[in-house]
């Protein structure tokens, strides 16, 4: 018995990491994956889908289908009843991981006549019926914005690429030394839209594409005094705050210690934004070797020079 896996997505602008992550969960063993082109229409009958009908060519009577959630393969109540009559017929099972379909057995059928549960037919119905209006409502906000955008006189949508009569200037300004960002501002387009524009024209003019991109900030290592680190251990911090002190190595240091923690110089920065309190204030006491771990930590951060 084989378990088939289908996955599709509805422009070529999206991608299946959501189900990719969905399905990786579920453990499925020796998935055999059926991946139905971007550019497929989603107006299609799941019927129709090149891959979809390849499934079903595939499957053999005892195999199961697993889907992320039940709207990858449908888009309505007439599709889910059709997909539903033909893996009954073909005799295979689905099983579907997310959403409100994934606690029914949508397999349940009544054991003489073989039709669908009248139960089950009801809540698919329902379901889909909600699914369908959120999608409606989706689409009603999004008109909603654009047009809220347009009266202040913006537009929704790409920013254009550069016209075709204006490509010769964008690309005789950026060889004289223009920035990226500096032409978008002047032609209304985007910085992508300039790249496009002077691509073959970018690897022998890298000190100019660098204005446009900083150097990234390397990881340096600094000991943070061990009653800074454990004010900062009880704060609310983000994730890559709380990644440097969970990762740092503590070093003893006769009856107190360290904490030796290697991180980009701006989170070294936040990190020392956020022991402020340790000064007095804010509702924390003043104690004063816990203002001067914070001082000692505080020269440490400002010898790693000022930001860009």
């Amino acid at each position: 018995m084989a378990n088939l896996v289908y996955k599709r997505v509805s422009t070529d602008q999206q991608s299946t990491s959501r189900q990719n992550l969905v399905l990786d969960e579920a453990g499925i063993e020796d998935p055999v994956v059926f991946e139905e082109d971007p550019g497929t229409s989603s107006r299609l009958h799941p019927l129709q889908r090149p891959k979809f009908r390849e499934l079903l060519t595939y499957a053999r009577p005892g195999d199961t289908v697993h889907i992320s959630e039940m709207f990858r393969p449908v888009r309505g109540t007439g599709h889910i009843l059709d997909v539903l009559d033909v893996l009954h017929r073909e005799q295979v099972a689905l099983r579907i991981h997310d959403g409100a379909f994934s606690a029914m057995d949508l397999t349940a059928r009544q054991p003489r006549t073989g039709e669908l549960l009248s139960t089950v037919k009801f809540m698919v119905q329902t379901l889909a019926a909600a699914g369908e209006l959120q999608r409606e409502l989706q689409r009603e906000l999004t008109y909603d914005g654009l047009r809220a955008a347009e009266v202040k006189g913006s537009k929704g949508g790409r920013r254009p690429a550069v016209a075709a009569e204006k490509t010769d200037d964008v690309r005789t300004a950026y060889l004289e030394g223009r920035s990226i960002a500096a032409l978008a501002r002047d032609h209304g387009v985007s910085r992508g839209a300039i790249r496009t524009a002077v691509a073959d024209l970018m690897p022998d003019h890298n000190a100019i594409s660098q204005e446009d991109t900083p150097a990234p900030e390397l990881p340096v290592t600094l000991d943070m005094p061990g009653k800074v680190a454990d004010f900062l251990r009880a704060s609310h911090l983000e994730p890559a705050e709380r990644a440097a002190l969970d990762q740092g190595v503590t070093v003893r240091r006769g009856q107190g210690y360290s904490l030796r923690i290697t991180a980009v110089p701006g989170v070294h920065r936040q990190l020392l934004a956020r022991c402020q309190p340790l000064d007095g204030g804010q509702g924390v006491p003043t104690v004063p070797a816990r203002r001067k771990a914070r001082r000692e930590y505080e020269n440490r951060v400002t010898g790693l020079g000022v930001p860009d």
